[in-house]
């Protein structure tokens, strides 16, 4: 099983993207429009993705006027989301809406007890006002999420629109069922700037999202710069897929990038791809082959033809220092050391590798996380396993992932043939691979991560996470066109409560996420099988 095949030629790809605008405007004809709110009136509570935990409907709705203020808790970080509900609304509604500790009605925040968690929280809405509580401020950005999306999509655009801004009456009681839901974003095979993923970031974050997993090396590309090797930025990082100037963050850009998650609740997660995916390495550095020959950059998308040299001191030297650097930039808990596609690595050697490599990220006080191929080996006290394989994937290799689970690993699921974000929708997706099929919105929907693996225990599944690979993906819009509405999908299947999870229920939803995807200038793929609305 390959996870990255060769692809679309490039004069294909580049067609396609050119016909990304015509194809997101195009109504699909399948299943029927799904009927909006009637003009005036406020959105169902109940209309959000991810589901809510809980919604009970009822009472006068709340209207955002001129004389809105937006409240909050005297602290610091509930006065930052406020300031950010503030930025969201006051382009669309042209209103004032001062953030205040002071005043009576109105949008309030504020930090209260309750069985919210470390992310949930409670919306309350009536005629006097609306108000979020949450025990952490990340529930209450979460909560703010789910107050846009029961606004109207309008609310959404940076010019002055009419209302009236309505937020239906009752309560939403809320909380994720998985701690670990995920996206990741390679930015290897082709590079994306800072701009570029922290856009990505603010879309993420409207779904609830809290890890970014960003592939920071591969084959084509090495993106973050190491002081003590600095040719792996500057050498390493100088191309990508077909050639091109590549590219790479400088540690202000990394912790940038850091930063700006942290600001939406996302947790970045840096992914070392080895000890295979290894040639922008290679190339930057002769020492680290075993015959000391330092090959060519690539920039094709074949797999598993590079590795390490497991029995050199050096390379262990290089591992070090690269885990030492990257670490000390991630607050976060997590360091993801890759292991997929270890090809010209024989099975002894990828044991050895990862046994002395393992202990290094916990040297450096993070926490093993790597694909599931880490199951091969004797994954680390706490390490998290990320499972990429098919629904037909050779049943002894889900008997390994199985195996670890009930041996403590922790699993984070991402079935390329479900919710691999570069996998085709149809034959005629322009962008894209085919290697694992072809998933079309309700199949990237449709599973439920507590059951898809026979045998594993449920309390092993620690969340979900949406891989996209961008060896076809240049642009913004080409990463858009890819994700959405399938991130939508996956960010569910991380967030909602498994009795929630009914496709005739959830694409009602999602169709009405699609003005508002306009609304912020989203690419998206209009599939036929979601009841987009007809205007």
């Amino acid at each position: 099983m390959k996870r990255h095949h060769r692809t679309t030629p490039r004069t294909s790809r580049l067609l396609g993207s050119l016909l990304l605008v015509a194809a997101a405007g195009v109504f699909a004809v399948g299943a029927t429009p799904a009927p909006g709110p009637a003009p005036g009136t406020a959105t169902p509570l109940a209309r959000v993705v991810p589901a809510p935990a809980s919604v009970s409907p009822g009472g006068s709705p709340y209207r955002i006027t001129r004389d809105t203020q937006i409240r909050v808790d005297d602290s610091r970080e509930v006065r930052r989301i406020g300031e950010y509900l503030a930025d969201v609304l006051r382009p669309s509604t042209g209103y004032r809406l001062p953030v205040t500790a002071h005043g009576r009605g109105g949008i309030r925040l504020r930090l209260g007890q309750g069985p919210f968690g470390a992310e949930g929280y409670r919306l309350d809405s009536g005629r006097g006002g609306v108000t979020i509580t949450a025990r952490e401020p990340a529930g209450l950005f979460h909560g703010v999420q789910t107050l846009r999306q029961l606004l109207p999509s309008a609310v959404e655009k940076d010019s002055v629109q009419r209302g009236p801004w309505l937020v239906a009456g009752g309560t939403v009681q809320d909380a994720p069922r998985y701690a670990y839901r995920g996206a990741m974003l390679d930015v290897s095979r082709h590079f994306f700037t800072v701009a570029q993923v922290e856009r990505y970031i603010d879309q993420l974050a409207l779904y609830k999202v809290n890890k970014l997993h960003l592939h920071l090396s591969d084959d084509q590309g090495w993106r973050i710069a190491i002081d003590s090797w600095p040719r792996l930025a500057a050498h390493g990082g100088s191309t990508q897929v077909d050639g091109g100037p590549g590219g790479h963050y400088t540690k202000a850009d990394y912790q940038e990038i850091v930063r700006y998650a942290a600001s939406r609740y996302l947790e970045v997660v840096p992914e070392i791809d080895m000890p295979g995916h290894t040639n922008a390495a290679l190339a930057s550095y002769a020492e680290l082959n075993c015959d000391g020959v330092a090959p060519p950059l690539y920039t094709g998308t074949d797999v598993g033809f590079s590795s390490l040299c497991v029995d050199k001191d050096v390379t262990y030297d290089f591992v070090d220092d690269v885990i030492r650097e990257l670490a000390a930039l991630t607050p976060g808990k997590y360091l993801h050391i890759g292991g997929d596609e270890a090809h010209s690595t024989s099975h002894e050697d990828y044991v050895k590798f990862m046994d002395r490599v393992q202990p290094l990220v916990a040297k450096y006080g993070k926490t093993v996380m790597g694909w599931h191929q880490l199951t091969g080996a004797t994954p680390a006290k706490g390490a998290l396993a990320q499972y990429w394989g098919l629904d037909d994937t050779d049943a002894e290799e889900k008997a390994q992932v199985v195996k670890a689970a009930k041996n403590g690993t922790g699993i984070v699921l991402s079935p390329a043939d479900r919710i691999y974000l570069d996998i085709k929708y149809t034959e005629d997706t322009p962008l894209g691979q085919d290697w694992a099929g072809l998933v079309e919105v309700k199949r990237a929907y449709d599973w439920d991560p507590g059951t898809y693996l026979a045998g594993m225990p449920a309390s092993a599944v620690r969340g979900v996470e949406a891989p996209l690979w961008t060896e076809t993906i240049v642009t913004s819009a080409d990463l858009e066109y890819m994700a959405f509405p399938r991130l939508a999908g996956a960010a569910e299947l991380g967030w909602s409560p498994a009795a929630t999870h009914d496709w005739d229920a959830y694409k009602v939803r999602l169709a009405a996420q699609g003005p508002r995807w306009d609304a912020l200038g989203i690419s998206y793929y209009r599939s036929p099988q979601v009841p987009w609305p007809t205007s």
